[in-house]
């Protein structure tokens, strides 16, 4: 029974990678997509390759979703593996929302409600000092480095070529926009595959079929990163209008900037404090950031606003699902 559970959890955990890769897709790709650096074929084409690249590159992100979030061996392994799938069925359904609304909210941020949410309606141990230092903390800072330092290296750049002649520079920056574009898909997949993989060595260790040491099999690394590769080719073309378009009007250097920023952010945050940020909550910030050197107004608040709404909503409308299927499967399957 058990093996058969811990095959079910995999198949929904990779289910969630592919629709994190057709949510997030847009992440990377919006920004060159609308200044017509890349045609979208090519723009998801180099999403895909480089989310593959970027998910194979570290385990530090998915170490911490095993094992600083829930402590999944306070509960029996059968118990566990369903905490795990109706964690994934929270995060799964509040991708799916906010995806039909064409809402760019966090992937990163649904599976960690729902796994909280899971954890408390369950009763096994939260580990709150571990959520505040690496997931809410971030999520308030990176946003803010994301806006504030896409601002101030728009400002510089825009100094730094204020003689240049306008159409030959934004053909080079759009130039540009395809090694930026990049480099914010290889931080995506960096950042958003391994959280799968921390899913998934979850199950594997709450079933019994893999040490609590860490180590993630290579099997588990492809397979996830495979998945999201494949999400991310698929496309996520409402929420790429969205980044692309209706919070402001993108200009080559501006999609260069905000690109390559959001990148450094990204980075930082897997390699040196193995937190699990919002590649989603990064980009949309510094869009922000770049537009706002034109002028305050010419950034669309009003829809900046409906987004920082998803924000706050998605962990715990992610718990809520996540706790509420908990209390109906637990009677039947626990």
């Amino acid at each position: 029974m058990e093996l058969a559970l811990v095959i079910i959890v995999v198949v929904v955990a990779l289910s969630f990678d592919y629709t994190n890769g057709f949510h997030d897709a847009a992440n990377a790709i919006a920004t060159s997509v609308s200044t017509r650096a890349l045609t979208p074929r090519a723009a998801l084409l180099m999403a895909a390759f480089f989310n593959l690249v970027g998910a194979m590159l570290g385990t530090e992100v998915a170490t911490t979703i095993a094992e600083e979030i829930i402590a999944i061996d306070d509960a029996p392994a059968h118990q566990g593996l369903v905490i795990v799938l109706c964690g994934l069925i929270g995060a799964i359904t509040w991708n799916l929302i906010t995806w039909w609304l064409g809402l760019p909210s966090s992937s990163t941020h649904a599976i960690i409600g729902g796994l909280t949410g899971v954890g408390i309606a369950s009763g096994i141990t939260v580990y709150w000092s571990a959520i505040v230092d690496k997931v809410v903390l971030p999520m308030i800072f990176s946003p803010l480095i994301g806006f504030f330092g896409a601002y101030l290296a728009m400002v510089a750049l825009l100094w730094i070529f204020r003689r240049a002649n306008p159409h030959k520079t934004y053909r080079r920056f759009r130039i540009a926009q395809t090694a930026s574009a990049a480099a914010m898909a290889l931080g995506h997949g960096l950042q958003d595959a391994q959280k799968t993989m921390g899913v998934i060595l979850l199950a594997l260790v709450a079933g019994g079929y893999h040490e609590d040491n860490g180590e993630i099999p290579f099997w588990v690394k492809i397979s996830a990163a495979t998945a999201i590769s494949l999400g991310t080719y698929a496309g996520g073309w409402r929420i790429m209008r969205t980044l692309g378009r209706r919070i402001i009007e993108l200009d080559p250097a501006r999609g260069f900037v905000a690109e390559s920023v959001s990148a450094l952010v990204l980075y930082a945050n897997a390699f040196i404090l193995h937190a699990p940020v919002s590649t989603t909550h990064t980009i949309t910030s510094a869009i922000m950031g770049v537009g706002a050197t034109k002028r305050l107004s010419a950034v669309r608040w009003g829809v900046a606003k409906n987004i920082a709404g998803a924000w706050v909503l998605t962990i715990p409308a992610a718990a809520l699902v996540a706790a509420a299927v908990y209390f109906v499967l637990a009677p039947i399957m626990v």
